[in-house]
């Protein structure tokens, strides 16, 4: 390949701060004696003709900056340092050891992405319509048929499906070749017998052969090889029914035309010809392909989702080095505790934490949230989300497949090939209907052979093919699979993660819905309101034994009582022999001296009486606040009361809820009091109060046993057996891990509005998917007894193998249609 090696070679004049660099072609120009000249976007931009300039002004997002095809590093054209044309383009590096690689060997950086590159070594794939199929390697499903896909997280740069670069191709060359066949065969019925005639029947039928055969074996060979696999395979399946139909056209064609002397009087036509069907081979071959070519379109657009996730995370980071100089580096450079540079309208690089500026940012992306939410020193920021008009300095501190897209994208991706239990119907269903199917083209067949009108034979063998081609279950076997990849991946870009296809099914039959308070009805982020010490005690004292004792937990009480110490300035000491007392308290040894901390659960488990301290607690509990007692030896000292406010978006979301039906329980390990508060003031349905980790799962099971359908909203630690236990885990995403990973729903934003997005999504997804089946069955349940001749002895209807293919493809092109309206639900 020639390359015209036009470098940059800096020179006096080149460092003159007054030449800039034409965006366009990367000539250097004067700007005071340029007379082509244009501003744009605050900018002056310079060039050194006309033609350079109108290119510039009908695209000029084009020629702006540059990816440096080395590193891909962002490089403003007009103040490029570093450029090389090669092969009549032009290309601009960040600096010169970018150059000299590129100039050393520039189709290394310049590989056509048009094809897929191969999948590294070791990649599992998996069937799209059989999740439970997985091997080493590429291959075709011996279930269905189906070329496997791999596993995970698609690469950035894999390209299109090659299965689906194979097809089109085949497709193209099929219809090519199909139209004048067509027309041959087809002519005499649309006014076109002329052609047939001036070139003769004998001829015409060579020709037919000779167009009909590359359609057939060529285009339509990966239909064959699948046949015969599912035959040896023990696996029927539409491409078993594909293979048969073509494969007996084509070869009673072939033979019709070489030797048609071997056929019986019940093949010919009054005039004693033998029928060819060429045609019909030809036509079924590249309707199934663009069936084919659809369907995996489709599944290229239903993993959008995952691409569109993939591509909102920016690509490079500005890092600040010692010294305070920043240095624009590639996104996978950036490592734990480097500061970066957030400039107003970048992209947040990594997730971490604000150390300094204050900002606006748009968590929208990965939320579904349209308000921006602001940002101030201490904050965590979440890679990909937007920031506003202002500038942040942030430290990192999760980074590559940490980061909260990075989990988003493996999630949706394994969403996507999980399975859901009405799945179990198609498959039960295609599993028995082939072998009926062949049964039903061979009894045809003999009836046809048997009564039909002359050519009996012929008519037998039309109508077998027929039955055999509109029977195909391709519509049935996309049904479920196309819906619920397009789910989830709307659900991600509504804030909603799901972890199956199972949780999704699962959830649009839940009838009671179970919330933890803390975190879930609340912000999780309680505040230390009040200190009452007892009589001999002070306040500072009491706060500090109950900070002591707390400084180690992470439970968000403890926070609130440390974060409430710290803030009055009271010193925190070590805390000696600390204990957990699960669903009461803490207790340890500060100072020398036992202390406690908890509920009332925790006073009687010491035994310890106080009424009008208990009184005061009450009173407390009624304003919705939660009151620990700090106990010293066997004396109480006093207590602390923490609030936990309730989040804005609660109440509308609950009463949303209760709008799709949902019976709303509140458990939570809060006392009775407290609880009652928070219900009564949100119209919950059902409180269960001072309950343990271990009571939540308890009181899920009780009422599965009892018929309800239960789903489980939490974000602690002690809610991931509960989780587990419901119907339906819901997971808030500000949560512990262990209790996303119980969770068969994660909500990105962590509120109830969550919740109702995700309600709305598991019925519109279950909808469609019965409207997939309903599809896919009445083509078929209609289509075979049609195509077997059922109405002909009435109405004198024989639908053709031509009609059949399309009726079949327009099953499956319904079925794509109608999970494709998914993308578009209202969340």
């Amino acid at each position: 390949m020639a390359s015209d090696h036009l470098h940059h070679h800096e020179t006096d004049h080149d460092k003159d701060q007054s030449i800039v660099r034409d965006p366009v072609c990367g000539m250097l120009v004067d700007p005071e004696t340029a007379a082509n000249h244009l501003h744009h976007d605050g900018k002056d931009f310079f060039f050194c003709s006309i033609g350079c300039e109108a290119k510039f002004t009908i695209a000029p997002s084009q020629f702006v900056k540059s990816n440096d095809p080395v590193c891909g590093m962002n490089v403003e054209r007009a103040s490029a340092a570093h450029i090389h044309s090669y092969n009549g383009a032009v290309y601009y590096f960040c600096s010169d050891t970018c150059e000299k690689k590129f100039s050393v060997a520039p189709e290394k950086y310049l590989e056509p992405s048009e094809m897929a590159k191969p999948a590294p070594e070791g990649t599992l794939f998996t069937c799209p319509m059989h999740p439970e199929i997985i091997q080493e390697g590429p291959g075709s499903c011996p279930i269905c048929g189906m070329a496997l896909e791999p596993m995970g997280i698609p690469a950035e740069d894999a390209g299109p499906n090659p299965e689906l670069v194979d097809f089109r191709r085949r497709f193209w060359v099929g219809a090519l070749l199909t139209v004048p066949l067509l027309v041959l065969s087809m002519g005499p019925f649309v006014g076109l017998g002329f052609i047939r005639d001036m070139i003769g029947e004998k001829l015409t039928l060579w020709i037919e052969l000779i167009l009909g055969t590359p359609v057939i074996l060529w285009a339509g060979w990966p239909f064959f090889v699948r046949g015969v696999q599912s035959v040896i395979n023990k696996s029927l399946n539409m491409f078993t029914l594909i293979a048969m139909g073509v494969g007996a056209a084509y070869i009673f064609s072939v033979v019709a035309v070489l030797v048609p002397d071997i056929f019986p009087d019940g093949f010919r036509d009054a005039d004693g010809h033998v029928g060819v069907y060429f045609e019909a081979g030809a036509v079924i071959v590249v309707l199934v392909l663009l069936g084919q070519v659809m369907e995996l379109g489709a599944r290229e657009r239903t993993g959008s989702a995952i691409r569109a996730l993939l591509d909102l995370a920016a690509k490079t980071a500005r890092v600040i080095r010692e010294g305070g100089l920043e240095e624009e580096i590639p996104l996978e450079d950036v490592v734990v505790g480097d500061r970066l540079r957030v400039r107003p309208g970048d992209k947040v690089p990594v997730d971490g934490v604000v150390v300094d500026g204050r900002s606006s940012i748009d968590e929208s992306m990965i939320s579904g949230e349209p308000v921006p939410v602001e940002k101030v020193q201490g904050d965590d920021v979440t890679g990909a989300t937007i920031n506003g008009t202002g500038s942040l300095i942030i430290e990192a501190r999760r980074v590559g497949a940490d980061t909260m897209l990075s989990q988003i994208v493996e999630m949706v991706a394994s969403a996507q090939r999980s399975r859901a239990p009405i799945q179990k119907l198609a498959d039960t269903v295609a599993g028995k209907f082939v072998p009926a199917v062949i049964l039903i083209a061979i009894l045809s067949f003999a009836a046809w052979a048997t009564w039909g009108p002359a050519p009996a034979l012929s008519y037998g063998l039309v109508s077998a093919v027929a039955v055999l081609i509109i029977a195909c279950p391709c519509a049935l076997g996309l049904a479920t699979p196309m819906s619920i990849m397009t789910a989830t991946g709307r659900g991600a870009q509504a804030g909603v993660l799901i972890k199956n296809a199972e949780a999704l099914e699962r959830f649009a039959k839940v009838d009671t819905l179970i919330v933890d308070k803390t975190g879930t009805l609340t912000l999780g982020k309680p505040k230390l309101v009040a200190v009452i010490p007892e009589p001999g005690h002070s306040e500072a004292e009491i706060l500090r034994l109950a900070a002591s004792l707390e400084k180690g937990s992470e439970h968000p009480l403890a926070e609130a009582i440390v974060a409430g110490a710290e803030e009055r300035t009271i010193d925190i000491v070590q805390t000696d022999e600390f204990e957990a007392v699960t669903g009461m308290g803490v207790k340890g040894v500060v100072d020398g001296k036992p202390v406690a901390l908890g509920n009332a659960k925790l006073l009687a488990e010491l035994g310890l009486n106080s009424e009008h301290l208990l009184e005061a607690a009450n009173k407390r509990r009624d304003e919705g606040e939660t009151v620990m007692f700090v106990i010293i030896g066997s004396e109480i000292a006093g207590l602390v009361s923490v609030a936990d406010l309730v989040k804005e978006t609660t109440p509308e979301a609950l009463e949303a809820l209760h709008a799709q039906g949902l019976r709303i329980v509140m458990a939570t390990g809060d006392n009775e009091r407290t609880a009652r508060s928070v219900a009564a003031r949100l119209g919950i349905d059902e409180i269960r109060a001072d309950v343990l980790p271990e009571d939540k799962a308890r009181i899920i099971q009780d009422l599965q046993e009892a018929g309800h359908k239960v789903a489980m909203a939490g974000d602690g630690v002690n809610d991931a057996p509960a989780l587990a236990q419901a119907d339906v885990g819901i997971a808030m995403g500000t949560g512990a891990d262990v209790a996303i990973e119980s969770a068969g729903f994660t909500l990105v934003k962590g509120d109830l509005n969550g919740i109702v997005r995700a309600r709305k999504l598991s019925k519109a997804t279950m909808r469609n998917i019965k409207q997939n089946l309903f599809f896919a069955l009445f083509y078929n349940a209609a289509g075979v007894p049609v195509a077997a001749g059922i109405l002909y002895p009435f109405l004198g209807v024989l639908i053709s193998p031509i009609f059949a293919a399309a009726a079949m493809s327009l099953s499956s092109i319904s079925v794509i249609s109608n999970s494709l309206r998914l993308r578009t639900v209202k969340l």
